[in-house]
This record gives C-alpha cells, structure tokens and sequence, in this order.
C-alpha cells in the first residue's frame, strides 16, 4: 500500500460500537460488526464545513473541524448501536444539531462552569486569593475529567469501545509506518497516536488552567461568563498545538510536549482482540479505497 499520494496527517477516526470510522480528506467509512458476525461497512463523501475553506484556515479550523467531527461521531455511534439492537432510528435534521447542542452544554457545565462554581466559593469562604483559587478551579477541572473518563472506562460496553479506540490507533500506526494491514501486523503498534481526541482533552484543560490563572477578582457572574466565552479560545489553540505537536513528533522537543497526551490515552485505550483490528482495517481500507479513486479523478 503507498502513502505517497495522500498526507497521512489527515487520516483518523473514531471507536463505535463494535465498530470502528475512519475518515480521510473527502472520505470516510465505518465498519461495524454486526450480532452475526458479519463486517457492515458504510462510506461516505464527505462534505460541508469538513471540506470547506474554513477547515484550512490555522486556528479557526480547530473549530469547524471539531464541530463537523463531533456532528459525524454522534451520527456514526447511532449507525453502530442501531445495527447492534435492529433499530433503524435516525438523528438528523434539527433534532440532530439539538443533540450536539445540548451535549455541548452538559458537558461546558461539567467540566468548565461547576469548576468555576466550587473554586470561587472557595475563594470567599477561606479568602483565597484569585490566583489561587483559579489554581484550584483548574485542578478540579483535571481532576473531573479524568475521574469520568476512568469512570466510564470501567463500564463493559464503554471498556470494549475503547478497546476499538486501540485498534483503530494500532491500524493508523500501522499505516503510517507502512506496513501490511493484517491483524497480526497491526497487533504489534502501539496503542497511543498523537493526533488523538483524549490527547487533545487533556491539552484544553491544561492551557485552560494557565489561561485562567491570569485573570484577576471577579463576581460569580463575571468568572462563568469568561469561562463559556473563552472556550472557543481555549479549542483553537489546544487544536494548533495538537497539530503541530503531531507533526514533530521527530524533534525531542515534540516528543516532551507530546508525553502528556499520550499518556493520558492510557485511560481510554485498551488493547483490542484480532477480531476487533480486522474491523478497524476494513475500515480503513474502504477509506483508503475511495481517497485513492478520489485522487485520480479529473
């Protein structure tokens, strides 16, 4: 298989369930095992903000790129758990960018604003200063979202959808390094990948704490409100450096700025069975099919 013709850096995917999607530049495909065994595959062009100028542009593209990505995730879970139980429900239309949008909001409200909440209530019970308070709102902010995401880790149906998540990093390792996609292959790369949703996760709350730190007294109102609207801030700066991190991974420095990242994918990949890495490179030999015919085209 070549990889000269395409640039590998735009190639990844997502863990469903019992099924992996692999996306590409104008592509994507998802493959999923269905309750007989069988290996269901769905392509798809891709199109709209994905492909659009905007998802070129560095900095506002971390925020048409995760919204699009986030918009196809949802969708592509709902094909893998309507394959698993039979159902042919679909979220789209309105209801489907309501599901996003509220989404969105549970999760800001978990992870950013309660924070905020808890760390100035702090501040004016034991009369903290600002700058430690904010200290202790971004702990709080690290602390929740590594607890949920052992949390679910533990649950057997999320268990075995990172166990996907690591096939699906093992395939694109795989790849990448140019060997023959068979499980066995696969089977021997490694679990972390630096261009990986988890990583960028942890870089967000990161910077959120060394952002935030700076800021000065505020009321309750004012410290909430900074926090939604800095959000989109927060994302497209944690994006850059996720990209650029990724991308000099050759340089000892990228490699120090990367650890981080990777080590916080521990929590969400497990090692997958040859089953579930036959899955993922079905899926991301469609992919590779359609993005090869796409190149080749007048």
């Amino acid at each position: 298989m070549s990889t000269d013709k395409l640039k590998l850096p735009t190639y990844g995917g997502q863990a469903l369930i019992e099924g992996v999607l692999m996306r590409g530049t104008h592509y994507l495909s998802a493959a999923v095992r269905d309750p007989k065994g069988r290996i269901i595959i769905q392509n798809e062009e891709l199109g709209g903000l994905y492909i659009s100028k905007f998802a070129r542009i560095p900095f506002l593209r971390g925020i048409v790129v995760l919204w699009d990505s986030l918009g196809l995730g949802m969708k592509y879970i709902t094909y893998s758990a309507n394959i698993q139980t039979g159902e042919d429900e679909k979220i789209e239309g309105p209801l489907y960018g309501l599901t996003i949008l509220v989404s969105f909001a549970i999760a800001i409200g978990l992870f950013f604003l309660a924070p905020a909440a808890v760390s100035k209530l702090l501040e004016n019970w034991l009369s903290l200063t600002t700058f430690v308070g904010n200290l202790i709102e971004g702990a709080i902010r690290l602390a929740l979202v590594i607890l949920y995401i052992w949390a679910v880790g533990k649950m057997p149906d999320i268990h075995r959808v990172f166990s996907y998540h690591g096939a699906e990093h093992k395939t694109i390792n795989a790849f990448e390094s140019g060997a023959e996609l068979t499980p066995d292959n696969v089977a021997k790369f490694p679990l972390q990948h630096p261009r990986c949703g988890t990583g960028f996760i942890l870089i967000l709350v990161i910077f959120s704490v060394i952002l935030f730190s700076f800021f000065g007294p505020m009321n309750m109102a004012m410290r909430l409100l900074t926090r939604v609207l800095l959000l989109p801030v927060l994302v497209v700066v944690a994006y850059e450096y996720m990209r650029f991190t990724a991308n000099h991974l050759d340089h000892p420095l990228g490699r120090i700025l990367a650890a981080p990242g990777l080590a916080m994918q521990k929590l969400t990949t497990n090692e997958p069975t040859l089953e579930m890495l036959e899955v993922a490179i079905a899926a991301f030999n469609a992919m590779y099919d359609q993005e090869q015919k796409a190149a080749v085209k007048p």
